[in-house]
């Protein structure tokens, strides 16, 4: 039995704590959240052990849970590999460049399983995409949501943005050229609303907006590669494929058009979206990561290059701000 402690018990932090509870192979030992009202609440809801310092926990557990907020990343996971633990860390992973550097060397050298929580790489309607053969050159990404105090610990780069800034690193195979970038600050003082454009090695640019203070949510990615474009939609959990197609007979729709090149045939389907709870299935492929000894399937170079491209980011707007 694989025991977890979880650190951390707020918003996100209850998920975790309904997942796991039903997740197979596992025992949540307990968790440490310094919030008495947050922590008295889980204790008489879910009757589960508080501990009362963090080394405390670690002792007791196999694998590490850090769903605190992201200032106290490092020093958790930190403290998790060095005492063997294994570690699973919502993202970003960290605060910074150099604490991200130091976690790498640290999970290297511990020969632990170390995942980051970029929940969107689990979610239905991605996955519905993950067995087409994708060559994007184009990316045209919209993440969107109300404003809401929790989070704005940090900027919407890192706050939300990251979230797509990982799925486009993962699409894209292909070295970050260049970054240009935007950014306000509305509500708070690091950048509420942000617009970036990220140029590849190979050709393809990604635009990617993010705001947290508008009055509608919306998480969209638009792929277009050659002959085919495809719509991912994360919050309605939709996907829609439209390519132009020789033989057309499984597809949901047809039409032709003419060019100068002759009649084309359009083919437009919406491949099937399963319903999948993302969070369980990310903290499961944790723990069968660790079970089964397989690779973890966001590990920390993931982390590390979103966080790397998050930052470069964050530069180009300080700048633009001074001038």
């Amino acid at each position: 039995m694989l025991k977890i402690g979880l650190f951390g018990v707020g918003h996100l932090g209850k998920f975790h704590l309904n997942n796991w509870k039903e997740i197979s192979g596992v025992e949540l030992v307990g968790f440490y959240d310094p919030g008495d009202k947050t922590a008295r609440q889980v204790v008489e809801k879910y009757g589960l052990r508080r501990f009362g310092h963090p080394e405390e926990l670690m002792a007791a557990i196999d694998a590490a849970d850090i769903v605190a907020p992201t200032n106290h990343h490092f020093e958790l996971c930190q403290l998790a590999i060095r005492m063997g633990k294994h570690v699973f860390v919502e993202k970003p992973m960290c605060d910074s460049m150099e604490e991200a550097q130091q976690l790498m060397k640290l999970v290297r050298e511990a020969n632990i399983k170390f995942q980051v929580g970029h929940v969107e790489r689990f979610n239905p309607a991605f996955l519905a995409i993950k067995d087409l053969e994708l060559n994007p050159m184009f990316i045209e990404v919209h993440r969107l949501s109300q404003f809401n105090p929790r989070g704005t610990e940090v900027s919407v780069i890192l706050d939300l943005m990251i979230h797509d800034i990982d799925i486009v690193l993962h699409l894209v195979k292909s070295d970050v050229k260049q970054v240009h970038a935007n950014g306000v600050a509305v509500m708070t003082d690091t950048p509420d609303i942000a617009n970036v454009r990220i140029e590849f090695d190979n050709g393809c640019v990604a635009n990617l907006t993010s705001s947290r203070i508008s009055m509608k949510k919306m998480r969209k990615i638009r792929l277009f590669q050659r002959d085919a474009y495809i719509g991912i939609d994360f919050l309605e959990k939709k996907a829609e494929v439209i390519r132009m197609k020789n033989n057309s007979t499984a597809d949901d729709f047809t039409f032709d058009i003419e060019t100068k090149q002759g009649t084309k045939t359009i083919a437009v389907a919406n491949p099937p979206v399963q319903e999948v709870n993302a969070i369980r299935m990310e903290l499961e492929h944790f723990r069968n990561a660790i079970l089964h000894n397989k690779p973890v399937p966001v590990s920390e170079m993931d982390g590390l290059r979103a966080m790397d491209v998050a930052h470069q980011i964050l530069q180009k707007i300080q700048r633009t701000a001074i001038l």
